[in-house]
């Protein structure tokens, strides 16, 4: 792999887990679409600026719909199934959960004939389940609260939409310059999230939120556009299941900074949890490199 889309793609895992963390902070002040708005208008507002100072490529007629149609899902579905996800479990957790992208990608990749499946990618498959699995599977089995099955189901459906939208972006990444495709997505996600939110009535909240508040928007929006344009160019230069291989530093970043900013238990359970799902992502994507 080359040095410098690794360390775009190794930013952007250190980013979602910290992300993470400012948005438990938050969430109780907003509404998980409402935060999903703020996050991406102020990344839009980040990256426009740069993109039309450097490229004057446009977009061919037929790829804006599906381009808009993956920003939406990328920036308004899974953000607001993560969000809703933080709101009644802890950061760690939905961290952990969402790390399974990698494992989704992997797994699409190999149903739809992006990659070859070998017994050590089902190994790695195997292992990550069980990581995920041992830190979940009693809680939930145990939990008579339907709403905590949801906020899991969330954090793993969030997971799954990012790994197709993945697979999806690799066309489009090959005719456009990353930075486009960021700017052109994030827009789309924007404008169809203003709407929702208008629909939910959620913008009467925006007066009451706090100063430390806004200073957790501020720094999820601005990571997360600078973010995003990192994931893509690294799509671009490496095959998706490499790049999301970093996600598994996810939750490691969010577990370390909710025990040390939230007061949040960093378990031996999920402790154990984190290196068997890094465990099991190491050896599938050991496996790709070597096929």
């Amino acid at each position: 792999m080359r040095a410098l889309p690794v360390a775009a793609a190794t930013l952007t895992g250190i980013q979602v887990g910290a992300a993470l963390v400012a948005t438990s902070f938050v969430i109780d002040q907003t509404t998980p679409a409402l935060l999903a708005l703020l996050r991406y208008f102020i990344g839009f507002l980040c990256l426009a600026p740069v993109m039309m100072i450097t490229s004057r490529q446009g977009f061919a007629l037929k790829d804006i719909l599906p381009i808009s149609v993956l920003g939406f899902f990328q920036f308004g579905i899974l953000i607001i199934l993560l969000n809703y996800a933080v709101q009644y479990i802890p950061v760690a957790e939905a961290s952990l959960l969402f790390s399974t992208f990698p494992l989704q990608t992997l797994v699409l990749a190999v149903l739809f004939g992006r990659e070859s499946f070998t017994i050590r990618k089902l190994l790695g498959i195997l292992l990550t389940i069980v990581g995920v699995g041992f830190s979940f599977g009693p809680a939930l089995l145990q939990s008579d609260q339907e709403i905590y099955a949801l906020a899991y189901l969330s954090a793993a459906g969030s997971a799954f939409t990012g790994a197709v939208c993945s697979l999806l972006y690799k066309p489009y990444l090959e005719k456009y310059p990353a930075l486009n495709v960021s700017s052109l997505a994030m827009a789309a996600s924007v404008l169809s999230l203003f709407v929702y939110t208008l629909y939910e009535g959620s913008f009467s909240l925006v007066p009451a939120i706090s100063l430390e508040g806004w200073y957790a928007i501020l720094f999820i929006g601005a990571s997360s556009g600078g973010a995003f344009f990192a994931w893509l160019w690294a799509l671009h230069h490496l095959p998706a299941t490499n790049v999301t291989i970093f996600l598994s530093l996810g939750p490691v970043t969010s577990a370390i900074l909710g025990a040390l900013l939230l007061d949040e238990a960093l378990s031996l359970p999920l402790i154990v949890s984190i290196l068997l799902v890094i465990l099991g992502l190491g050896i599938a994507l050991r496996q790709k490199n070597s096929n």
